[in-house]
């Protein structure tokens, strides 16, 4: 399937950020209040996105087209599609007591009916990096098969927090640069020389910190929403009557990779990767955004 149009890119800006204590999209961290958002679309748009979908929460909406929507409906078409709980395949019902979201994978269920070209995905309160951007858009344009999707990959030193433990994807990539398999690893603590990960049983897994990690920033064609709805039921009947377990992206990318159903081609990047897990985290986030300035790699106010 060639593409002449711009690809999409979906954002995932439901979450309220627990670990860091607030709404993090909202966070300025730029020279004149820009929120990491704000780099990111930037990011997005000179590398040839010409939509933006964002998957909120209807009870935010008003503020979030307040705060950030309107100034980004001023560049490009901005679309907005609603991520509830009771947002479900018929025949399934909203566990008594459950309040935590559904998980990445229902979020961009959630943009189905709106996305209409191939596009990205990624999280609202994360910094990617111009190159990945550039990286995946020139993918999207290209790509010739509905089933072969795109992932980029990041160097795991290049994603850690200095103030508390992070959970990555770690990838298993064949020598095509294919992915085989995304490993979730919920506790990387940094470490000298390295990394480590100690699961809730105590197993420990010693990381190099260059291992290639998944940081959520997939690229699709429309094919993928019918795998995805499939294994998001299969989450549900297995799951649906807990109350804290979610579907999450990697893994249904992961079950669609080993059924056959799909390709990942795994994109590298050196970019630095960098967000706000923890509010410790925002100062590192702010002299890195100054330090970007300096290097001429943005202006200093982002929306003229």
């Amino acid at each position: 399937m060639n593409v002449t149009a711009g690809p999409t890119l979906v954002v995932l800006a439901a979450g309220m950020g627990s670990r860091y204590g607030g709404l993090k999209q909202v966070e300025p961290v730029g020279p004149h209040g820009e929120t990491l958002l704000d780099y990111s679309v930037f990011d997005a748009l000179r590398a040839g996105f010409n939509k933006l979908v964002f998957v909120i929460r209807e009870g935010m909406a008003q503020s979030f087209r307040e705060t950030l929507g309107a100034r980004f409906e001023r560049h490009v078409q901005v679309d907005y599609v609603f991520q509830e709980l009771d947002r479900i395949p018929a025949g399934f019902l909203v566990p008594t007591g459950r309040t935590k979201p559904w998980g990445t994978a229902h979020a961009l269920l959630m943009a189905a009916a709106i996305v209409r070209e191939p596009f990205a995905v990624i999280n609202a309160d994360d910094f990617y990096g111009a190159e990945a951007y550039g990286l995946l858009a020139r993918y999207l344009l290209a790509v010739g098969e509905d089933h072969k999707y795109a992932m980029v990959g990041y160097v795991l030193r290049n994603t850690l927090s200095e103030h508390g433990t992070v959970a990555r994807g770690v990838c298993e990539v064949d020598e095509c640069g294919w992915l085989d398999e995304v490993i979730e690893l919920t506790k990387i603590a940094k470490r000298e020389g390295g990394a480590r990960d100690v699961s809730a049983g105590g197993r420990v897994v010693e990381l190099s910190g260059d291992e290639v990690v998944s940081m959520n920033f997939w690229g699709f064609t429309l094919s993928v929403f019918a795998p995805l709805e499939d294994t998001f039921r299969r989450f549900l009947e297995r799951d649906g009557a807990e109350l804290q377990t979610e579907c999450y992206l990697p893994s249904a990318v992961n079950e669609m990779v080993s059924k056959g159903l799909a390709k990942v081609k795994v994109l590298p990047t050196p970019d630095r990767w960098f967000g706000m897990t923890y509010r410790e985290d925002r100062p590192v986030v702010v002299e890195a955004i100054r330090q970007l300035i300096q290097q001429g790699m943005y202006p200093e106010r982002l929306w003229p």
